[in-house]
């Protein structure tokens, strides 16, 4: 899948899950309820212990039927392992010259973390494909509106603060997808077992996510 296919199908899902998972053992059957519950677009953190390993693993096992990214990225030799661990997308925090160097050179789709309005713009001209707004707990959906306001060109994606309840909002303030991670899978319900749980709650919060995509 080349890079231009990927940030379609990101388009086309509308949401990532964002796992910072406990274990890798946990995070794998983290990722099989999550797909159970409809949600297919996934992204595995390096917060994750053996993170490559864990996408590995998962690419192995699901191919193309997800669409598997690697997030956190925060050093400049993690873009190439993500790549060669078979991600299709790499995600940063944060916005820095000679990552975001690094991301763009493996030629997958990128997105570089940003906050303030020249952030935003800086990760948009050193390759980013899709801004990632982040912490989008902090300015909420009216933050990022604010920010498509002078910039409605850049592709902006909102992680951290992104729930059921509020979708609807980054939908409405012109988020082309967003980053769900406790709010939709929660490392706690892992470690609990609970796996029916959280296949529901993808359910739930796909429905969510479709139905805000319709209303705008």
């Amino acid at each position: 899948m080349n890079k231009e296919k990927t940030l379609a199908r990101i388009r086309e899902l509308g949401l990532l899950a964002v796992l910072r998972g406990p274990s890798p053992e946990l995070t794998l059957k983290m990722v099989d309820a999550l797909v159970e519950g409809g949600v297919f677009g996934i992204e595995i953190t390096y917060t994750t212990p053996n993170a490559a390993e864990v996408v590995s693993s998962l690419n192995g096992k699901y191919g193309d039927q997800i669409l598997l990214g690697m997030g956190t990225l925060t050093s400049p030799d993690q873009p190439v392992e993500a790549q060669a661990a078979g991600a299709r997308f790499i995600v940063s925090p944060h916005c820095e010259v000679e990552l975001a160097e690094a991301m763009v050179d493996t030629g997958l789709a990128v997105m570089i973390g940003a906050f303030t309005p020249s952030e935003f713009v800086m990760a948009y001209r050193l390759g980013s494909d899709i801004v990632k707004v982040f912490p989008g707990s902090l300015g909420g959906p009216g933050h990022l509106k604010s920010l498509r306001g002078p910039f409605p060109h850049i592709p902006a994606m909102p992680t951290g603060g992104v729930s059921i309840d509020n979708v609807d909002q980054w939908f409405a303030a012109g988020a082309v997808a967003v980053g769900a991670g406790s709010a939709l899978c929660p490392s706690a319900w892992a470690k609990e077992g609970r796996f029916d749980d959280i296949a529901e709650r993808a359910r739930t919060f796909i429905g969510a996510v479709n139905k805000a995509r319709e209303a705008n």
